[in-house]
């Protein structure tokens, strides 16, 4: 621990880089109102972690351990940044086709909810420039089988690489209840939606409420030292640690987020069709205001 305290995470959300110990970082889920953001900062995310941005970003300078405890940490997370950012201009790319944003910044599509005054319209790609990107490094300790709280994350895209312990869970879109396994998948990168993009786009695409849970026991995993046991049915069962790797991406600080043509009807008043369903706010605006409730207290 003494190591990981030498990049400290800075108190408060508004400089998010450095280590943060179990405990730190609360999880809230749609939550503004003050009493309710008091209640859950009684209820700790309890997992450790590791954040990293930009490094060109002078607003939020990354924290690093020093070279001589960690050589080539920093050299090579600022790598697998730059590959992360790649891929999420490319998803972004990909979203822009399906809404039919050409690369031109105008529109001719009709019968899709474009009214004729709004024709310059950005890909989203252009409105990424990896100001607000974050790479996180999660490892969630070997605890009793309690479950992390359902939330959803609050930027554009997010890129997951799990381990190959599982845990995670999604829940069913239309009962939220009920949650779903999202077993790891070998060489495969999980892609979620955030609830930035799902005001962007009018709730056409939805973010992805998640949670983690204690992962299947291993019997395998008895004699690990990384591991805690807990008795179920009188018989002995070993919960491993978990580990993963997301990469956050939020549009850029003064991007207006409102909803995009092609996900809203301009005579939706008058003929009942899709209206706007939340007010335009800027991307770091509401960064800030979910940053407040993950760790101010």
């Amino acid at each position: 621990m003494e190591t990981k305290m030498l990049a400290p995470h800075p108190p408060g959300g508004s400089h998010h880089r450095g280590y943060s110990a179990p405990g730190v970082e609360k999880v809230s889920q749609h939550v503004f109102d003050e009493g309710e953001i008091a209640k859950l900062r009684e209820i700790p995310d309890y997992k450790e972690s590791f954040e990293s941005g930009n490094p060109l970003d002078t607003s939020q300078p990354n924290i690093w351990p020093p070279e001589s405890i960690l050589p080539d940490f920093q050299h090579f997370l600022e790598t697998y940044f730059s590959h992360c950012s790649t891929l999420i201009h490319r998803l972004l790319d990909a979203l822009t086709l399906a809404l039919h944003l050409n690369y031109q910044h105008t529109l001719s599509e009709k019968g899709c909810g474009v009214s004729e005054e709004m024709e310059e319209v950005p890909d989203l790609s252009s409105t990424h420039a990896n100001s607000l990107f974050q790479l996180r490094l999660l490892h969630y300790p070997p605890i009793s089988a309690r479950k992390i709280n359902a939330h959803s994350d609050f930027g554009t895209l997010t890129l997951l690489f799990q381990d190959t312990v599982g845990g995670l869970e999604v829940q069913t879109p239309n009962n939220q209840d009920t949650f779903t396994p999202a077993p790891p998948i070998p060489d495969t990168v999980l892609v979620n939606i955030g609830d930035l993009l799902a005001r962007w786009s009018n709730d056409r695409w939805r973010s992805t409420v998640h949670r983690v849970v204690a992962p299947p026991p291993s019997s395998s995993a008895a004699g690990d030292k990384n591991v805690r046991r807990k008795e179920r049915n009188g018989l002995d069962v070993a919960i491993p640690s978990r580990y993963s790797i997301p990469f956050f991406a939020t549009a850029d600080m003064d991007t207006v987020i409102e909803a995009l043509p092609g996900c809203w009807d301009a005579d939706a008043e008058q003929h009942g069709g899709r209206r706007k369903l939340y007010e335009p706010v800027t991307a770091w605006g509401y960064v800030q205001m979910r940053m407040k409730a993950l760790y101010e207290g």
